[in-house]
């Protein structure tokens, strides 16, 4: 009798280790987020990011600014300015990219997405030679564009903007 109550512990403390060992197997770690591609997610960031350079050569600056998230935690930097936020992104935007009248090539190289979890990095060096009226402008800058997933899309936070040497 003892040898049954002994072997039915035994079966019950195994069943819960293996219970507790396979729930711990499936929740994520930080180490996994790091780790992990999240192909699926890099494809809709990549898939939003088209969708930023689309609204950009078709003029459609509220499209453009529908991509960002202004809060009190969005954050720019750019040409070695101090970091602004929101309001002076946006006006920036509206103002620089409004006034596009053409885009004659809107490249990013080097193109790297991570993505880790709700939050994805996009950084890539641009080739962007856009036209003000008569006047060509290249802007060839690093840039580092920060998105968040709201839940049904992914929204810019944050932005960085620095020459490319």
């Amino acid at each position: 009798m003892k040898t049954i109550i002994t072997i039915a512990v035994l079966m019950i403390l195994g069943g819960c280790i293996i219970s507790c060992s396979n729930d711990d197997a499936q929740k994520e770690t930080p180490l996994d987020l790091i780790v992990e591609e999240f192909p699926d997610k890099q494809q809709e960031v990549i898939e939003t990011f088209g969708a930023i350079a689309q609204s950009i050569k078709d003029g459609d600056m509220d499209k453009l600014i529908s991509f960002h998230a202004y809060s009190p935690k969005f954050t720019e930097f750019k040409n070695g300015q101090p970091r602004n936020g929101g309001e002076a992104n946006e006006t920036y935007e509206r103002n620089t990219f409004g006034a596009v009248t053409e885009v004659i090539k809107f490249d990013a190289q080097d193109l790297k997405i991570a993505v880790y979890g709700d939050v994805a990095n996009l950084t890539f060096h641009s080739d962007f030679h856009l036209k003000f009226g008569n006047d060509l402008v290249i802007v060839n800058d690093q840039i580092t564009l920060l998105f968040v997933d709201t839940g049904n899309e992914w929204k810019m936070v944050h932005e960085h903007h620095s020459p490319l040497n």
